[in-house]
């Protein structure tokens, strides 16, 4: 239903599971191994994996902290799309690696729920896509200390407000990593 013409297919937005984004995040270990699940299955189902990595002041380009965890590997013939701001649209290649693989729906997975994953999917769906937010598959680290909810809350939160989203012509959903459906 995206509004985005001659763009049927859907493409898994791996978002910043990066050593120093998501090594003290809420349920890490799960949550990376739902990703590489849904990883392996967009490869069967031969849907493009768009890998997003983020860099700035505080995760320098080419650091420890900045590279990929190690259980999940990026194939070299999948799109990596370099950011620097929270929504992976702004100021990126995101639009145009979606555009050249005829992508008009987005299912996201990734880190951090209270910044890149809330930024990206409404920069998703403000630019015409359908978002599938993986329910399962987003966290978050421990900002109660600044007055934060938990993250268990700021993921629930973000799930039950995403699940009640609308906008005209797209669609807004929220489903766990074994209810994806691709096509």
């Amino acid at each position: 239903m995206t509004t985005l013409d001659g763009r049927p297919g859907s493409a898994l937005l791996v978002i910043d599971v990066q050593n120093d984004v998501i090594g003290g995040a809420h349920r890490r270990d799960e949550v990376v191994l739902a990703i590489r699940g849904l990883v392996d299955r967009a490869r069967d189902e031969r849907v493009p994996v768009v890998w997003i990595q983020h860099s700035d002041e505080h995760l320098p380009f080419g650091s420890d902290g900045w590279q990929f965890v190690p259980e999940l590997v990026r194939d070299q013939a999948e799109a990596l799309v370099p950011k620097e701001y929270a929504d992976a649209f702004e100021d990126s290649e995101l639009e145009a690696v979606l555009a050249d693989a005829q992508v008009g729906r987005i299912v996201v997975t990734g880190s951090q729920t209270d910044e890149c994953i809330r930024a990206t999917i409404h920069g998703g769906l403000v630019r015409g896509y359908d978002v599938t937010l993986v329910g399962d598959a987003h966290t978050t680290e421990d900002l109660s200390e600044w007055g934060a909810p938990t993250p268990d809350l700021v993921i629930a939160h973000t799930n039950l407000y995403w699940s009640n989203h609308r906008a005209p012509g797209r669609t807004a959903e929220v489903v766990d990593a074994a209810a994806v459906d691709f096509r």
